[in-house]
């Protein structure tokens, strides 16, 4: 499984580019992209969604894993953060790709086993759990590699393009009520049952 993890900002958007199982994943390709502030915010959105859209027609991931906006203290980081999230998914269903929104928690939760961790956790089991030789900076890079890791920890939902069975041959509606229930989630399967 291949997947793209976004951690959109108007200013500085993590993205990467990870394949592979839960355990074994590995970095295909990752970087920022890096806006100025003083160009007009059509410009740098656009910026966003050509670059997005280059590494999903060159790297063909089967998912886009993008963290979840909430709104904070403050309102225009939020803004910006919301109008990035935007295009990248946009760039997505242009582009024919599931894109799947975590929770900050949610990512935290699959990649150091605590909802609560900070960056600095995040970033270190990022660099354990990918063998990389340095903890990824900036900590906008760490965590759109952590929203790629997320996403194979939760089995590679949502069902890739043409449908299909996923996550180990659940039915797409299983796999659906799967991911609602976040990380952790188990299956049980009676002997001689599908999905």
């Amino acid at each position: 499984m291949r997947v793209l993890g976004v951690d959109p900002g108007l200013s500085t958007c993590g993205l990467a580019v990870v394949e592979g199982a839960p355990h074994t994943a590995a970095v295909v390709r990752a970087g920022v992209v890096r806006t100025a502030p003083d160009e007009p915010t059509a410009e740098r959105l656009k910026v966003i969604h050509d670059e997005v859209g280059r590494l999903l027609a060159t790297l063909r991931p089967l998912a886009v894993a993008v963290e979840r906006v909430f709104v904070n203290a403050n309102r225009s980081t939020a803004m910006g953060v919301g109008q990035a999230a935007g295009v990248v998914l946009l760039a997505a269903a242009q582009a024919g790709v599931p894109a799947v929104e975590y929770t900050p928690s949610q990512v935290k939760a699959a990649v150091t086993g605590n909802g609560d961790a900070d960056k600095e956790q995040v970033a270190f089991m990022v660099r354990a759990l990918l063998d990389l030789a340095e903890e990824p900076r900036p900590a906008d890079l760490a965590d759109a590699l952590a929203l790629g890791l997320c996403h194979l920890r939760q089995g590679g939902l949502p069902t890739p393009r043409g449908g299909g069975a996923v996550g180990g041959g659940m039915s797409p509606r299983l796999a659906a009520a799967v991911a609602a229930a976040g990380p952790g989630a188990q299956v049980a399967r009676r002997r001689g049952s599908g999905a």
